[in-house]
């Protein structure tokens, strides 16, 4: 098996051993074992992601319950028909991406990316459709720990000013469709095909919303 195939037995396991940690409270020998398969998994996570094994167990040891995948919204902004708000993210060597982060407890999808783009661009936008809902592991992206659903949300810029900088992003532009090839771009966060189909979305505003 390659690396994404394994990746995805080890998530799997840690999902089915949280889940047998929660429920199963009154056989101290289950929850034995299911500690053993949860760190045998947080191994194997670390392994295959190259992420501190200290790091993986953090996150997973902080979860409780039903496991489920984590949400990361992305916001997609057009300038007419050819160009894209992008970012660089300080986090990656500022390589590029499209303005998003983590979803917030508490707020909406498009309240998510409204937020995100005011505080990594500067702008003020107005969340207007879903275009596309993404199962990470079925796109171009580098292994990571965790199990991932994408939101790619498309915005209209209302105001503000271009160019904020902030703890999280070194600049922002607008990036034209020509300019992705050659690109620097935040593979965990945005892939080249991902940000193409949606400059898909810019010349094509009635295309249905996308879904793995």
């Amino acid at each position: 098996m390659d690396t994404t195939t394994w990746l995805t037995v080890a998530q799997r396991l840690q999902a089915l051993a949280q889940t047998g940690l929660e429920y199963s409270k009154d056989s101290p020998f289950d929850l034995e074992r299911y500690a053993e398969i949860r760190a045998l998994s947080v191994q194997m996570v670390a392994g295959l992601t190259d992420e501190p094994l200290e790091k993986v167990t953090a996150f997973f040891t902080s979860e409780t319950g039903y496991q489920t995948p984590k949400v990361d919204v992305r916001v997609v902004a057009f300038r007419g028909t050819d160009e894209v708000l992008m970012v660089q993210e300080k986090m990656d060597h500022n390589r590029w991406t499209l303005p998003g982060g983590w979803a917030d407890v508490g707020l909406t999808p498009f309240e998510v990316a409204e937020k995100e783009a005011e505080e990594e661009t500067g702008l003020h936008v107005r969340a207007v459709r879903l275009l596309a809902l993404f199962d990470k592991k079925q796109h171009a992206h580098p292994p990571q720990p965790w199990y991932v659903y994408k939101c790619f949300v498309l915005c209209e810029v209302v105001g503000g000013e271009l160019g904020n900088k902030n703890v999280e992003t070194a600049g922002a532009r607008w990036v034209r469709e020509a300019e992705l090839e050659a690109l620097d771009l935040s593979t965990d966060r945005v892939t080249k095909s991902q940000v193409a189909t949606m400059f898909e979305f810019a010349r094509q505003p009635e295309k249905p919303t996308l879904c793995d």
